[in-house]
C-alpha cells in the first residue's frame, strides 16, 4: 500500500471551517477502513476523530466531533475528505490519517498505515 499524505490544516479563527484530505498512492486504497486522528498540542496519544469504512457505507464519529465534522471518500480519486465545520479553539492539533482493514475500531494501535499529519491551528 502507497503512503498517506494529508493536507488542507492551517489557521483559522474560531468557528471557521477546514476540509482535510487523506491522499494515497496505493492501488489497493478501496479495501481499507479509513480514519482520522488529532494529536493535541503536548499529547502522546492521538485521538480518534472519525472513520469511514472502505465502501462509504458506514461511518464513526467520536461524541465530541458528532455534527461539526463530516467524513467522506472518493475511492475512484484515492481520497478521504473530513469536513470540519465551526472550529473551535480545542480542535488545535496535527490531523493524521490511517488505514486498517477491517471496520469497527477506533483505537489508534489497530491501524497500520499512517501519513505524517497535517496542523490545524484552532485561534480564538
Amino acid at each position: 500500500q502507497g503512503p498517506l499524505v494529508e493536507s488542507g490544516g492551517g489557521l483559522v479563527q474560531a468557528g471557521g471551517s477546514l476540509r482535510l484530505l487523506c491522499s494515497s498512492s496505493g492501488r489497493a486504497f478501496n479495501i481499507y477502513t479509513v480514519a482520522w486522528f488529532r494529536q493535541a498540542p503536548g499529547k502522546e496519544e492521538r485521538e480518534s476523530i472519525a472513520a469511514i469504512d472502505r465502501n462509504g457505507d458506514r461511518t464513526e464519529y467520536t461524541d465530541s466531533v458528532k455534527g461539526r465534522f463530516t467524513i467522506t471518500r472518493d475511492n475512484a480519486k484515492n481520497t478521504v475528505t473530513l469536513q470540519i465545520n465551526s472550529l473551535e479553539p480545542d480542535d488545535t492539533g496535527v490531523y493524521y490519517c490511517a488505514m486498517r482493514l477491517m471496520w469497527g475500531s477506533l483505537a489508534a494501535g489497530d491501524y497500520r498505515f499512517w501519513g505524517q499529519g497535517t496542523q490545524v491551528t484552532v485561534s480564538s
